[in-house]
C-alpha cells in the first residue's frame, strides 16, 4: 500500500557508532519506535562551592553535565506476521545485543588484557570504546557515553526469544571538558552547542511589560 503522498517523513531516534579516529559511521541503530518522552537533566559547573567569592557568583567554569533518559519500545510482531526469518528464529535477541555491547568492552580486548596480565604487563589501558552518538533529529546530534541500559522483556515465542521488550536507557553528554577540543566528539559537541545557540537566537523575547514591570 502506497502512502499518501502529502504525509510528512517520519524521522526516528537512534545511536550511530563512529570511529573515533577516522569518523567513519560503523554502525546505524535507529529507535523501532520514537520514546514519548525524553528527559534532560543539566547540572551546572558554577565556580566555586555555595556560598563562596562574591566575585564569581555569576562565573561558569564550563559547560553543564547534561543527562538524557529515555525509553522505547521494541516489538517483533510485525516481522513475525510478515514470517522474517530473523525474528522467527532469535525474535529481538539481535537489536538486544548491538545495544548490549556498547557497554561492554570486546571479547578481544578482555582476552588481549589477560594475556597482557599473565604475561607479567605491569600497566593494563583500559579499552577505547568506539565513539557513540545520540540523534535524535537534526537539531540534536551528541556525543554521549552510556550510562544505563535496563531492558523489560516483555513476550517470547516458543523457543523463549523475546519477542516484545521496552528498553531504558540513560546518556550522559561528552563535552570538550571530557574529551577535549582536539577529539572528534569535542568537534561534535561544539557543534551541538552552535545549534543550540541558534535555536536560542531565533526565539523571539517577550517584553517586561509581559511581566507587570515596566523595568529592572
Amino acid at each position: 500500500m502506497t502512502a499518501f503522498p502529502g504525509s510528512p517523513r517520519l524521522l526516528k531516534g537512534g545511536i550511530v557508532l563512529v570511529h573515533p579516529v577516522s569518523g567513519v559511521v560503523q554502525r546505524v541503530i535507529p529507535l523501532q519506535y520514537n520514546p514519548d518522552t525524553l528527559t534532560r537533566s543539566l547540572q551546572i559547573k558554577g565556580v566555586g562551592p555555595e556560598g563562596g567569592d562574591r566575585s564569581e557568583a555569576l562565573r561558569l567554569k564550563g559547560p553543564p553535565v547534561e543527562s538524557f533518559k529515555l525509553e522505547a519500545e521494541i516489538d517483533a510482531t510485525d516481522q513475525l506476521a510478515e514470517a522474517n526469518r530473523q525474528a522467527t528464529q532469535v525474535g529481538l535477541h539481535p537489536i538486544l545485543a548491538a545495544l548490549e555491547i556498547l557497554v561492554y568492552p570486546s571479547s578481544a580486548t578482555l582476552q588481549a588484557n589477560h594475556a597482557a596480565a599473565s604475561a607479567g604487563s605491569l600497566e593494563i589501558l583500559a579499552a577505547e570504546a568506539t565513539l557513540t552518538v545520540f540523534v535524535f533529529g537534526p537539531k540534536r546530534i551528541a556525543p554521549v557515553r552510556l550510562t544505563e541500559f535496563s531492558v523489560t522483556e516483555e513476550a517470547f515465542d516458543t523457543s523463549l526469544n523475546p519477542i516484545r521488550a521496552k528498553i531504558s536507557l540513560g546518556m550522559r553528554v561528552l563535552s570538550v571538558d571530557d574529551v577535549g577540543f582536539n577529539d572528534r566528539s569535542g568537534g561534535l559537541f561544539m557543534s551541538y552547542l552552535r545549534a543550540k545557540e541558534q535555536m536560542a537566537a531565533a526565539y523571539q523575547a517577550g517584553s517586561l511589560g509581559a511581566l507587570g514591570i515596566s523595568g529592572i
